[in-house]
């Protein structure tokens, strides 16, 4: 089968699937967002919403946080994976958001990864959720499944993995198609025993058809 082909039956098959995907990060706000896709580096959504309740009751804003103690915030999130590295990040990038973006979270690509802790993937949910810009964050679940299904061939970054699927998507269907590959990959196509039997889209995937 054609990539083209492989991707027209993904889009048709998650449109009918998820229609309207979402993050499963639980956030009322701009700063709630950034600071829980901040803490899932390397880290569950789960994890993440279990810990984001109690941080945000004590710091409702980037000006409460820039000011927050180290042990403090340590301590909410000492649950989260690299509690303390993140604890350092979140504080500093409080304060350069309440200083140089009034307290507004940055709509360019640049200025996102110029904050400590946001690297790439992160900057680009952010783009993507927030500002319906079409990106596409690369983590483990979206560099798996886009390689084992076929969408992205051949490529052992994740930067390639990026191009590929962007280059070869819809762009209104980029954002969707991000949250798709997270959730199939998150309850589908995981890491150790996928439930291949029950994928939809065992019929194209090359991973399917070697196994």
């Amino acid at each position: 089968m054609l990539k083209k082909d492989i991707y027209k039956f993904f889009i048709n098959t998650f449109e009918l699937k998820y229609p309207n995907p979402t993050t499963e990060l639980v956030y009322d706000n701009d700063y709630q967002l950034l600071i829980a896709v901040m803490l899932s580096a390397q880290c569950t959504d789960k994890r993440v919403n279990s810990v984001t309740p109690f941080l945000f009751r004590e710091y409702k804003n980037f000006n409460q946080l820039s000011k927050a103690n180290l042990d403090d915030v340590f301590a909410l999130i000492k649950s989260i994976s690299y509690p303390r590295n993140k604890s350092k990040y979140l504080i500093k990038s409080s304060k350069i958001i309440y200083k140089n973006h009034k307290e507004r979270v940055p709509d360019s690509f640049n200025s996102l990864i110029d904050l400590p802790g946001v690297g790439r993937k992160t900057a680009n949910v952010i783009l993507s959720v927030l500002f319906n810009q079409p990106r596409m964050p690369v983590d483990t679940h979206v560099f798996r499944v886009s390689r084992r299904i076929g969408l992205a061939s051949n490529v052992k970054s994740f930067l390639k993995v990026e191009n590929q699927l962007v280059a070869n998507l819809p762009k209104e269907k980029i954002t969707k198609a991000h949250h798709w590959l997270i959730l199939h990959g998150r309850y589908v196509c995981k890491a150790i025993n996928p439930n291949c039997t029950s994928c939809d889209m065992k019929k194209v995937c090359k991973f399917y058809d070697c196994s």
